[in-house]
């Protein structure tokens, strides 16, 4: 094959080895259908495909090798030890991930990638010679069903299939430039290359079992990949400083929408742990109707109209139906997802168990009927011809939730202690009915106007009264609580009251000061460390990222600049070198928490970022011939 192709890179560039493998260790690979992630040492420990919840073929992220894993890596040993990576990046503004190996005069890039578009899924790993000649060695070890099966190998004309379980309707397949042989349940290949020199690993699924995809041209691919994020990254409307960064972000933003239906998935991975050796683990592999709002709208400020929109059909479509809307669903609108522990698998870094499905769907948590108004609304105000069709939506959610809003919920944070009356729901739920009034006086839509003026009147009232401590000068987590929790920052954010009021002021100042850390980072609540708190589960958390973008926001927006590009700087300062953000981060080890890639997390980069710039600094583009 000819010689890869000269790729620009990434001023990022993640150079310093970690000891072990940390969570920022990985570089995220994806297709807009599935995820990847990929180790320092060359390892892909994590695939999903062709869905984001498919269960994993390799999962050795959350256990061993043997639970599964493709490695790609020379096979230099020094004192026995295989030779680190000397550098990482994405090439230019892609998902292509380029890890490099120095060894004496010889060096080689390993590019790895999944292609977007409606093809056949497909990982590509491509081996290209740098200077001097090296040996490498591919070991992949397929064990489908996370880790719980070991698959039979099946031979074509030097093409491998790997039998995926029965009932998940397809097969993988391996074709490789370069011979590979099977050992035991393995797939092997030792090679060498030298400068200008590629070899191509392909893995594909294909549903059905009865005949091979076709042999692409990996060359082709890679361009075709290359392409389709450059020109994603090329229609960002931000111009201000670190631009990079924010590019950065929105690509991984882009990388977790479900191109099919327009979804959008809250992180690619489960059981993450949120504490080293502790229970807070979750999967974060579906749709969360709040988590794909809030990513929809920094998507949309940022000039990512479509997929805004691509978003909210989804939701609308996902979500229909009598009676409180349920939370979260799978990335094709299924409604059932049912929890349940892995045994088998050890966990990341023995924090166990290891969950799959999420309990939270059945919950009622009243703060989602604002957060789709909100942005449903915003995406109306960016596109009138959209305005009736979600003006529509956005009253039906207001009947809905008009029979439900002053019940006690689990709030934001998904508390799987008692229910509460959160303060951050009850203030989501005068979003709702604002606008649901906002969209009747515009006449994009039809409904009981004095009705609900009066109700978001009640609850505007009943908020003051009752989620306000005149002591602490704050509004509080919940009603007759005297605890802050960091959603009120995020209350503060949608209206409920002007910019300039001391309410405001002192909610954002309380929880700077009550729930700020000398780290620079905000805490979501206080935990009860090994006691069960008050959400349900013992042991404490990593500082949750998403609360410190949002205090830079709240700041920026109570006039204090300075104090909120303070704030976003310890945000950003935690990245890897790549420029992804996990859920949490650990300022004590140094090292991040739970989830990884968060969407919640660069959606607080990017959520600050634009209001420090000012919104009028860029602007959301009207679609062309957008449909009404």
């Amino acid at each position: 094959m000819s010689a890869l192709p000269t790729i620009p890179h990434q001023h990022t560039v993640d150079r310093v080895p970690l000891v072990g493998p940390r969570i920022e260790d990985h570089g995220l690979l994806g297709d807009q259908r599935g995820s990847a992630l990929v180790r320092r040492d060359g390892s892909i420990v994590w695939l999903c495909m062709p869905r984001f919840d498919d269960a994993a073929v390799f999962a050795g992220l959350l256990g061993t090798e043997q639970h599964g894993f493709w490695q790609i890596a020379p096979t230099v040993l020094i004192d026995g030890t295989a030779i680190p990576a000397s550098s990482r990046q994405y090439a230019g503004n892609s998902l292509i991930l380029q890890t490099t190996w120095s060894h004496g005069t010889a060096s080689v890039v390993v590019s790895d990638f999944m292609v977007p578009g409606g093809g056949a899924p497909r990982l590509v790993r491509i081996v290209t010679g740098l200077s001097g000649t090296i040996t490498m060695r591919s070991l992949l070890r397929a064990r489908p069903d996370y880790g719980a099966t070991v698959p039979r190998i099946v031979e074509f004309d030097g093409r491998h299939a790997i039998d995926l379980p029965e009932g998940d309707g397809g097969r993988l397949w391996l074709d490789a430039t370069v011979p590979v042989h099977v050992d035991r349940a393995d797939l092997v290949s030792e090679f060498t290359v030298t400068p200008g020199q590629t070899v191509t690993f392909g893995l594909s699924w294909r549903e059905g079992v009865d005949s091979p995809p076709p042999v692409p041209g990996d060359d082709a691919l890679l361009k075709f990949t290359l392409d389709f994020w450059e020109a994603w990254a090329e229609r960002c409307t931000y111009s201000g400083p670190d631009r990079e960064a924010v590019v950065r972000s929105l690509l991984t933003l882009g990388a977790l929408i479900y191109a099919p239906t327009g979804a959008i998935v809250a992180a690619p991975t489960t059981s993450l742990p949120e504490e080293i050796g502790g229970v807070r683990n979750y999967d974060y592999r579906y749709a969360w109707l709040r988590d794909g709002a809030l990513t929809a709208g920094v998507l949309r400020k940022y000039g990512y109209l479509r997929e805004a929109l691509a978003w909210a059909c989804w939701a609308v479509q996902a979500s229909h139906g009598h009676g409180p809307r349920q939370i979260m669903f799978g990335v094709g609108g299924e409604r059932e997802l049912p929890e349940q522990e892995l045994g088998w698998l050890p966990g990341y870094e023995r924090s166990a168990p290891v969950r799959i499905g999420n309990a939270a769907a059945d919950q009622l948590q009243v703060d989602i009927y604002g957060e789709l108004a909100v942005e449903l609304h915003d995406l109306a105000q960016a596109d009138s011809s959209w305005a009736r069709r979600l003006g529509s939506v956005i009253v039906a959610l207001a009947e809905e939730l008009e029979q439900i809003w002053n019940r006690p919920d689990s709030g934001i944070w998904e508390m799987r202690g008692p229910e509460r009356h959160f303060t951050h729901s009850k203030i989501m739920a005068w979003a709702t009915f604002d606008r649901a009034v906002r969209a009747i006086e515009a006449g994009h839509a039809d409904g009981p106007l004095e009705r609900w003026r009066a109700l978001r009147e009640t609850i505007h009232a009943e908020v003051c009264e009752k989620g306000f401590d005149d002591d602490l000068a704050s509004f509080t987590q919940s009603y007759g609580s005297r605890e802050l929790d960091a959603s009120l920052l995020h209350a503060m954010l949608v209206g409920f009251l002007p910019a300039d009021d001391k309410r405001v002021i002192g909610t954002i100042e309380a929880v700077q000061r009550e729930l700020g850390t000398d780290d620079g980072f905000v805490l979501r609540y206080r935990t009860a460390g090994d006691d069960v708190g008050s959400d349900g589960f013992p042991g404490d958390e990593g500082r949750f990222l998403i609360c410190t973008g949002w205090l830079a926001e709240a700041l920026a927006l109570i006039d204090r600049p300075h104090d909120a590009r303070t704030v976003l700087d310890s945000l950003f300062a935690v990245r890897n070198g790549l420029g992804l953000l996990a859920e949490e981060y650990d300022p004590r080890a140094g090292r991040q928490l739970g989830n990884f890639p968060q969407a919640f997390s660069h959606v607080g980069h990017l959520g600050a970022t634009a209001a420090l710039a000012g919104l009028h600094a860029f602007s959301t583009p009207r679609l062309a011939g957008a449909e009404s």
